[in-house]
């Protein structure tokens, strides 16, 4: 059974693109982010950046198996700014991904038609101006064991070239690995047989 064991994001933060509109300018940025935290730290770089522009419009996408996305308007007509940003994302198919468009005001109104393509646009570029990669879902374990099982484990660790995340090797050894989704119960089904071995998913 083959499951769905990968996703896409981007590689690093994208130069900030330009779309035009009437006088309006938007400034598209692309940020890779692992949570609210990293998302919280750009807009706060990009206002700064930006500290004259009229709005800081956003939408972000964290997570593979459980979502968490947020599209935020501000100030603009409701559903104009945040929610055309979030279609690009979905349609690039990315994810731990966050949009920044910036609007300078030109003066003319541009109408909810407007703005929605500007940002929409803006959100597009700012994508394909990225590098997008393909990463792996990953299951963390944490084998338990005592000193004297250490080559039975080390074994079967090179065997199937596991990665190894993380270890203690005492007098009571913890190794931690990590194995891709797919991959995962064939692992712990491995470890789990092992005489005086505690594996265990983090």
């Amino acid at each position: 059974m083959i499951t769905e064991d990968t996703y896409q994001t981007i590689k690093n933060a994208t130069e900030p693109v330009l779309f035009k509109d009437k006088n309006s300018k938007f400034f598209g940025y692309a940020f890779p982010v692992l949570n609210e935290d990293d998302v919280k730290l750009h807009l706060e770089s990009v206002k700064k950046e930006h500290h004259s522009a009229r709005h800081w419009c956003y939408a972000y996408q964290i997570g593979t198996e459980q979502i968490t996305y947020r599209a935020n308007d501000d100030g603009e007509p409701s559903n104009s700014a945040g929610m055309p940003i979030y279609g690009q994302i979905q349609s690039f198919k990315v994810t731990n991904i966050l949009i920044i468009v910036v609007r300078y005001f030109g003066g003319v109104k541009l109408g909810v038609g407007g703005l929605i393509n500007a940002y929409r646009t803006s959100a597009q570029m700012a994508l394909e101006s990225a590098s997008i990669i393909e990463k792996t879902i990953d299951v963390h374990f944490l084998i338990t064991f005592e000193y004297k099982n250490m080559n039975v484990v080390m074994r079967k660790i090179k065997e199937h070239q596991i990665d190894v995340i993380n270890q203690k090797l005492e007098l009571d050894c913890q190794i931690t690995i990590s194995v891709r989704k797919s991959e995962s119960e064939k692992i712990f089904e491995i470890f789990n047989t092992l005489f005086e071995v505690k594996i265990d998913v983090i």
